[in-house]
């Protein structure tokens, strides 16, 4: 009963995590270093309740234009998402104050530093996911079946127009379903949301994630539509673990390769998605250190009918995880 009881309360120990990274980029020969910061808050209280936050403290440095020396710096701090989670049942889980609108797969699972395979997010990447890529109000999440063989899961949210210092997000609503297949570790689902502020616009996205069992490889994938544009991307990842095991030095490289590509339907702007049609591809190389450090590298070629350019990016992420205090 006594080890009983200290496991459960080290189970409510808040959790610190995030990542830390170092960034260069250089963009149609403009380069600009970013260090970044995100941490991250899990603080359990009692069996059902979770408080969630997220941060991001971001420095950023670029040359000066013309024949000016020296750097302009920029620098941007805000609060991604604070939210409460309560546990009803096994199968649904309410969310209060802001969150990531889960809209397809990128905002709310791959857009953490420490997570993405590269260091800029796809093309569309912000389409569905509004303004500010959070919302402010309510959602419901959980599991609706689930089978060996098969299960089903769902987001549905409501979010209310705030704009003040601290939180920003559009009136909207909308929701996820995914269904997950284990044996053969596919996941396939689909998106809506609808902007109910100003011009009222629906979004529609799918999703496709496969990642083979023993094999080192995944494959993501994402289509989205507006009123104004839509697009896709799909990416690819290979562990290379054939030589001495996913551990090894060879083992611990990681190439990467992803397409994107985004179209306008009209000239209308009020989105993330580029103004004129574009097509990019992304090749990166990735590795793997130990204690959770990772070196990110890729080169992109982007084309549209305003100009073509070369993109290129190194950095160095280094992803934490360690309890508030010491559990008893």
């Amino acid at each position: 009963m006594l080890s009983t009881l200290r496991y459960g309360v080290a189970q409510d120990t808040p959790l610190l995590s995030g990542g830390v990274g170092f960034f260069t980029s250089t963009n149609a020969g403009k380069t600009s270093y970013q260090p970044l910061f995100e941490p991250l808050l899990a603080a359990p209280l009692g069996p059902r309740f979770l408080i969630e936050s997220r941060a991001i403290l971001l420095e950023s440095f670029s040359p000066k234009g013309g024949n000016q020396s020296g750097y302009d710096h920029s620098r941007f701090i805000s609060l991604t998402y604070l939210q409460g989670d309560y546990t009803l049942t096994s199968h649904v889980t309410v969310v209060g104050g802001t969150f990531l609108i889960p809209f397809n797969t990128y905002n709310d699972r791959l857009s953490p530093i420490w997570i993405g395979n590269f260091q800029a997010g796809p093309l569309t990447a912000g389409l569905g996911s509004l303004s500010t890529g959070a919302g402010t109000g309510g959602m419901l999440s959980g599991s609706a079946i689930s089978r060996p063989k098969y299960s089903v899961s769902y987001n549905a949210f409501f979010s209310s127009r705030v704009d003040n210092q601290y939180f920003q997000a559009d009136r909207s609503s909308g929701g996820r379903v995914s269904l997950y297949l284990p044996d053969q570790r596919l996941e396939i689902g689909g998106s809506y949301d609808r902007q109910l502020q100003g011009t009222h616009e629906n979004f529609f996205g799918t999703h496709v994630w496969w990642e083979p069992k023993n094999s080192g490889f995944q494959l993501r994938s994402e289509y989205a539509r507006g009123k104004h544009a839509q697009g896709y991307w799909f990416e690819t990842a290979y562990r290379i673990s054939a030589f001495g095991g996913m551990d090894s030095f060879v083992g611990r490289f990681e190439p990467v390769f992803r397409m994107n590509q985004s179209l306008r339907l009209d000239k209308l702007g009020g989105d993330s998605v580029p103004s004129v049609g574009t097509q990019r591809a992304d090749f990166g190389l990735d590795y793997n250190l130990p204690h959770n450090t990772r070196i990110l590298t890729s080169y992109s070629r982007q084309f549209s009918s305003t100009g073509n350019f070369n993109i290129w990016q190194t950095g160095i992420v280094y992803r934490f995880l360690f309890p508030a205090w010491k559990g008893k």
